[in-house]
């Protein structure tokens, strides 16, 4: 589980990561990372829009994208901003295939 400190919480935040962010893409997420501005630690956040499923599917893909990411945690610059969204496909990807993407486009960016 992600700490407090460790979430983005506004929607101008999430947009300023979208917008500003550089992005890498995989086959079931798009991550954006905005480079470290201030210090701090490093703050997620997840998009995942009513495509990938139903409330229940769309919590499942939001908790393994959490847990992924309190995983890597710390490998990620501080200061970081990072927000995942999850693609429809997501739904479907087992964990382990979902991890590989995720650790990859985090170690392209946000190390």
């Amino acid at each position: 589980m992600l700490a407090r400190p460790n979430r983005l919480t506004s929607g101008a935040e999430y947009k300023a990561v979208v917008r500003r962010g550089r992005r890498c893409s995989g086959a079931h997420t798009v991550t954006y990372v905005k480079p470290a501005e201030a210090d701090g630690p490093a703050r997620f956040g997840f998009i995942v829009s009513r495509q990938v499923g139903g409330a229940v599917v769309r919590n499942t893909v939001r908790r393994r994208l959490k847990a992924l990411c309190a995983e890597s945690l710390p490998t990620i610059r501080p200061g970081n901003d990072i927000v995942i969204r999850a693609l429809p496909s997501a739904a479907t990807v087992s964990f382990g295939e979902l991890r590989d993407e995720v650790a990859r486009c985090l170690a392209r960016r946000a190390a």
